[in-house]
C-alpha cells in the first residue's frame, strides 16, 4: 500500500497554539466549503447510495422483478465509487482492493437473499458466514491503512450493517411492511455513522489534504 508523507499545514502561535487555517470566504460572504467538508459530504452520498440501491435490489429480488439486475449493476458501480474515493489518499491499488472486497460483499448478499427467498437454510447459513468473513476482511484492510480506524470498531459497525440488512430482507419476504420501513430508517442512520467514521479518519490522517 502506498504511504503518503504527511506535512502539517496548521497555523501555530506561541500564545494560542496551533489551529487550522481559516476557511476561505465566497463572494456572498459565507465560508466556502473546505476539502474536509466536501469529503464528508461525498462519503455520506456514497453510503446513502449503497443502502438505497441495496434496498432497491432487495425489493426487486424478493418479488422476481426484472429490475433487480439493473439495481444490482448500479450497486456494483457504487462499490467502484467508494474505492475511487479513497484512491487520492491510499493509491490506486488500495482503492481497487477495497472495490474488490466491497463487490464480494454485494455478491454474497445476493446469494443470501436468494437462499432466504427459497427457504434454503443451509445455503443461507453458508452465505451468512462468508458475508461476515468478508466484513472482517474489509475491517482488517481498512484498519491497516489508517490508525484512526480500529479494527474491532470497524468489525462492529460492519456486522451491525449486515444484521440490519438481513432483517430488512426478512421483513420484505414476510411482508412485514411496518418493520421493513423502520429497519430501513435504522439502516440509513447507521450508514451515515459509517460514512462519518471513514471521512473523519481520513481527515485526521491527512490534514494537509483536507
Amino acid at each position: 500500500m502506498k504511504k503518503l508523507l504527511v506535512v502539517s499545514t496548521l497555523v501555530c502561535s506561541p500564545i494560542i497554539g496551533c489551529s487550522p487555517p481559516a476557511p476561505s470566504v465566497s463572494a456572498s460572504g459565507t465560508p466556502a466549503p473546505t476539502a474536509g467538508m466536501t469529503l464528508h459530504d461525498n462519503m455520506r452520498r456514497l453510503w446513502a447510495d449503497h443502502v438505497v440501491w441495496t434496498r432497491q435490489y432487495i425489493v426487486a429480488a424478493t418479488t422476481d422483478d426484472p429490475s433487480a439486475n439493473v439495481a444490482l449493476a448500479r450497486l456494483m458501480r457504487n462499490q467502484e465509487d467508494i474505492g475511487n474515493a479513497v484512491k487520492p489518499f491510499y493509491g490506486d491499488a488500495a482503492g481497487a482492493k477495497l472495490t474488490d472486497l466491497l463487490k464480494q460483499h454485494i455478491s454474497v448478499a445476493g446469494e443470501l437473499v436468494t437462499a432466504a427467498k427459497a427457504g434454503d437454510q443451509a445455503k443461507q447459513a453458508d452465505a451468512d458466514k462468508r458475508w461476515h468473513d468478508n466484513a472482517a476482511e474489509i475491517a482488517t484492510f481498512l484498519s491497516s491503512a489508517n490508525p484512526n480506524w480500529p479494527r474491532e470498531t470497524l468489525v462492529g459497525m460492519l456486522n451491525n450493517h449486515l444484521a440490519l440488512t438481513t432483517k430488512e430482507a426478512v421483513a420484505r419476504l414476510q411482508k412485514n411492511w411496518a418493520d421493513d420501513q423502520s429497519i430501513f430508517d435504522n439502516i440509513y442512520t447507521q450508514a451515515m455513522e459509517m460514512a462519518d467514521a471513514l471521512s473523519s479518519g481520513i481527515i485526521k490522517q491527512f490534514p494537509e489534504k483536507v
